[in-house]
């Protein structure tokens, strides 16, 4: 049995300990300092009132002024914040991380430079860390959703880090015959791979409110959000070239692609604009929630932009990133560029 300290009390989080609680591990689920309220509903029935689901009886909830004691005698942590998080994360809690205990994140995303080079968030924590730091960071990627985990739905997932062996030791740790794990130590691909997924899924979900905005229950014009779909999993594998991933990862942003845009807030704030909202009105009606998937398509665009001017890319290679963008953040009307898409290989 490992002592696994969960820090971060969203959604995915919350979730891995029904894989963690059901082999055996004491499980320690610590809350970020937005958190407060959640962990006070949990310590009451172990109802989660943002996964919508009971977890398992055992768990020991904490609040983050506690976070230190929750950290003695932990084997593995898990980062479990929101990209929003990431400084605080940081900043706060890797200085008081036991450098002999491995951290495993499944905050998903990725910053971006003036030079348009793309950094992951487990390539950036480590960037803070001391130079003689023998911590090692790990992250999780991959098609699965908080919930369906939560119920057990069979979830297909990579582990990515500095050591095969470690891996292997913490894939023991976590999987389930519902929770399959695949290895691999290319961090840059596997965690690029599933951050631009975000951004994507908005740009494919645009087809969907287009769909309902016609009258359309949305599902018909499968063509269109097919060809959306087959245009993001291009311009991810262009993106994943750029940044020096291996292509092989392209499955996960795929599958990571597809759940997204079935369900989530990604695929709500692509259809609110594929209706015809603005992306002011569409956050409007979303206010409270987290969009990552407004962050990662804007940052990655800024960074293809910056790759552009230094004549490293060329703009037209992205067109249905470029046209997201628009709608994000240059008051950009609807009109999908279908014939920009057209390649001759």
């Amino acid at each position: 049995m490992s002592v696994v300290t969960l820090i971060g009390a969203g959604q995915m989080a919350s979730a891995l300990t029904f894989p963690l609680i059901e082999n055996g591990h004491e499980v320690r689920l610590v809350g970020s300092p937005l958190d407060d309220d959640i962990i006070e509903r949990l310590r009451e029935d172990n109802y989660h009132v943002n996964l919508l689901r009971t977890l398992h009886e055992g768990i020991q909830y904490v609040n983050c002024k506690d976070v230190k004691q929750a950290l003695v005698g932990a084997d593995i942590v898990v980062c479990g914040i929101s990209s929003f998080g990431v400084d605080w994360f940081a900043e706060e809690i890797l200085p008081i991380l036991d450098e002999k205990v491995p951290l495993i994140s499944v905050t998903k995303g990725m910053l971006d430079f003036e030079d348009g080079s793309m950094v992951t968030y487990p390539e950036y924590w480590e960037s803070k860390l001391p130079e003689d730091s023998k911590l090692e960071i790990y992250a999780i990627g991959g098609p699965c959703t908080a919930r369906d985990l939560a119920d057990h739905d069979p979830s297909f997932v990579g582990f990515c880090g500095p050591d095969m062996e470690k891996m292997r030791w913490l894939r023991q740790n976590f999987e389930t015959d519902y929770y399959i794990i695949s290895l691999t130590k290319d961090v840059v691909g596997l965690e690029c791979a599933v951050a631009l997924k975000n951004g994507y899924a908005l740009g494919t979900a645009l087809a969907i409110g287009m769909a309902e905005k016609a009258g359309d229950d949305g599902i018909n014009h499968n063509n269109s959000k097919a060809a959306l779909f087959q245009e993001s999993v291009k311009e991810m594998l262009d993106l994943l070239r750029i940044v020096g991933g291996g292509v092989d990862n392209i499955m996960y942003a795929a599958g990571d692609l597809d759940v997204t845009v079935s369900a989530g807030r990604s695929r709500t704030v692509g259809l609110l604009l594929g209706k015809g909202y603005t992306i002011e009105e569409a956050k409007e009606q979303l206010k409270g929630q987290t969009l990552e998937a407004v962050v990662i398509a804007t940052r990655t665009a800024r960074a293809v932009k910056a790759l552009s001017r230094a004549g490293k890319v060329r703009l037209e290679d992205f067109p249905l990133l470029m046209h997201v963008n628009e709608l994000l953040n240059e008051h950009g009307v609807l009109n999908i560029p279908w014939k920009d898409f057209q390649k001759e290989m």
